[in-house]
Order: structure tokens, then C-alpha cells, then sequence
């Protein structure tokens, strides 16, 4: 079987975009490749944090991807599994300055920080972190990544920096990556639906995945349909968006049938958003049973998750000494 890695920040609750967008589609790739899937808590070191709310943010990231449906054995915390670190340093010795000030996210998020602080501390973290992405990726030889189409030029970093390698050592021992990508666009903001779902737009912008079915019906109801600026004969990205949920949540004769009453002219947006509340609250009603039961074990099912990153460590262990001795480092004791 082919391998496949993907990670998520834990940078707080999932919302439905982080969902639909990616662990969704995780849960289906369990069925098809040898599945490697990550909490970086590495990655969200590069802005400024609370340790303790790391840590806490950390397990609480593990435990609802496994109420999603990501299996134990694919499970694992970056942190737990120091050898990135290394491979990390390894790979920005081979990969090119100039491409990581070509890295537009560096940029953006510096941006977003001095916008709340104009004098936001910048760390060098954020500058180099998409070096440790591809260590993330490589260190497993990763065959597949699956990405939005937003995070292709990361992908194709991690890419380059794998064919440097083989070529400046010789040899063929990194595959290229290839992306995945996946079937659902990028979910939508309702309160703003000409911008992606975010938590760092506030609580009005993003829809939690484990939230109550009271506040998500609240959220749907008054969810933007008209941003006035549509052209004539086009959907509104309100509109879209909600067809867009319905139809992630694999309500398909229901989207098919609103759709044919929004064609003829006679959809009433008050049933549309009635239909897809009532698909998110029975999605999330399910998340949340399954997350309850987890948490009710909580110590058990944390020694499952260290346990497989222990298991998981294993493999990027045996990469690294195998890269330690093309680069010409000292082998290290088993």
C-alpha cells in the first residue's frame, strides 16, 4: 500500500471546514493507503502561545480526530516523535533560500499578527516551518499528501526538496509526493460567505464540529444568502455554500431536490437552511456521543494514542538513520 501523511494544527476546536475539507476525506484514504496522520504541535509553536494550553489543546485535537473516525494505529503527536526535528535540519540544508521567500503564507501570517500588534513578535519559526512540513512528510516517504488547493505550494516545496536531495546525494531515496486532492471546496464562512471558515475571523465565521445543535441551527438560520454583489444568472457564495454543506453531509436527495427548486425559481432559502440544520445537528449529534465516550476513558484512550506514536516513531527512526548515513553522519547506537 502506498503512503499517504496529512497533519492539523492544534489550534482549538475543529470546525465543519476543517471537516469537510480534510479529516473527512482522512477517515474514507484509511481504506485505500498505509495512513499517517498527525497532531503538529511543533507547527503552532511558530506564533506566540500558552504551554499549558498547547499541551491541553494537543489531546484534545488526538481524541476528536479519533471521534471522527482516524483509527488509533494511524494516529500520532508530532512532538512525541522528535526525529522531524532532525530530518528538519537535515532538509534546510538542502533547500533554497530564495524558495522560502517565495512561501505567500509566511507573509499572510505575519500580516495577520501585526494586525492585531504592529509590533507582533515574528519568529523565525514561521519563516522556516515549511521545512519541517516536509520533514513531516518525507520522513515516512510519503507517496500522497491530501491538501487543499490553498496549500499546493507547500506540497510542491516538500517536492523540491526531495529531488535536491536525491540528486545532490546521488541517489533515488525520496519519492515526490504527489497531492490529494480533496472532494469539497473550502467551506465558508456564514456569517461572510466571501471568505473561508476561520476561527481567527471570531465566533460568527466558523461552525464548531462538536458544538451544540442549538447554536449550530442559530448559525445556519442566519447564515448570510445575498452579499449583493452576484452577478445575474450566478448563485450567491451564501447560497452555494449551503448547498455545499448539505451535499458534504451526504444529505444527496435532498441537495438534489432543493436544487431543482432553486433552478425553477422556487426555493425558499428558509427550507434550505432548515435542511442542512437538520444534517449538521445529526452529524454532530453522532461526533459528540463518540468524543463523550472517549473522554469517559481518557486515561486508556491517551496510553493508545502515546503508544501509537511510539509504534510510529519506529518508522521515521529507520528513515533517519538511513539518511544519516547518504548525507555522511555517524551511524547512531540502536
Amino acid at each position: 500500500m502506498k503512503n499517504v501523511l496529512s497533519g492539523i494544527q492544534p489550534t482549538g476546536d475543529l470546525h465543519i471546514g476543517n471537516y469537510f475539507g480534510a479529516v473527512q476525506n482522512w477517515v474514507r484514504l484509511q481504506e485505500q493507503y498505509h495512513c499517517y496522520f498527525c497532531v503538529v504541535d511543533y507547527h503552532s509553536m511558530t506564533i506566540p502561545y500558552k504551554p499549558d494550553k498547547l499541551r491541553e489543546n494537543t489531546w484534545n485535537m488526538a481524541f476528536r480526530l479519533l471521534a471522527c473516525g482516524i483509527r488509533t494505529e494511524n494516529l500520532f503527536i508530532q512532538s512525541l516523535v522528535p526525529e522531524h526535528t532532525e530530518l528538519a535540519w537535515i532538509l534546510g540544508c538542502v533547500a533554497s533560500y530564495g524558495e522560502l521567500t517565495r512561501m505567500t503564507q509566511f507573509k499572510d501570517k505575519a500580516d495577520q499578527l501585526k494586525e492585531t500588534d504592529k509590533d507582533a513578535f515574528i519568529s523565525t519559526g514561521l519563516f522556516t516551518y515549511p521545512i519541517l512540513q516536509a520533514a513531516d512528510i518525507l520522513i515516512y516517504r510519503a507517496h500522497y499528501v491530501p491538501v487543499g488547493k490553498d496549500q499546493e505550494q507547500h506540497l510542491e516545496l516538500s517536492r523540491n526538496i526531495a529531488q535536491r536531495f536525491n540528486q545532490q546525494f546521488g541517489c533515488d531515496y525520496f519519492p515526490l509526493p504527489e497531492p490529494l486532492f480533496t472532494p469539497t471546496p473550502k467551506i465558508l464562512s456564514p456569517a461572510d460567505p466571501t471568505r473561508k471558515m476561520s476561527k481567527s475571523l471570531g465566533a460568527k465565521h466558523y461552525i464548531d464540529l462538536f458544538g451544540e445543535e442549538a447554536q449550530i441551527r442559530k448559525q445556519i438560520r442566519s447564515a448570510v444568502t445575498d452579499t449583493g454583489h452576484t452577478p445575474a444568472g450566478e448563485m450567491s457564495p451564501g447560497v452555494a455554500n449551503l448547498f455545499e454543506i448539505l451535499r458534504a453531509c451526504g444529505q444527496i436527495d435532498a441537495y438534489n431536490a432543493l436544487m431543482a427548486d432553486y433552478q425553477s425559481g422556487t426555493l425558499r432559502y428558509s427550507d434550505l437552511k432548515e435542511t442542512v440544520a437538520d444534517a449538521l445537528s445529526a452529524l454532530v449529534t453522532a461526533l459528540r456521543e463518540r468524543l463523550h465516550h472517549l473522554q469517559d476513558n481518557k486515561k486508556q484512550v491517551k496510553a493508545q494514542i502515546e503508544a501509537s506514536s511510539a509504534a510510529i516513531r519506529e518508522r521515521a527512526r529507520q528513515t533517519l538513520r538511513e539518511v544519516r548515513e547518504i548525507v555522511g553522519l555517524p551511524a547512531l547506537k540502536a
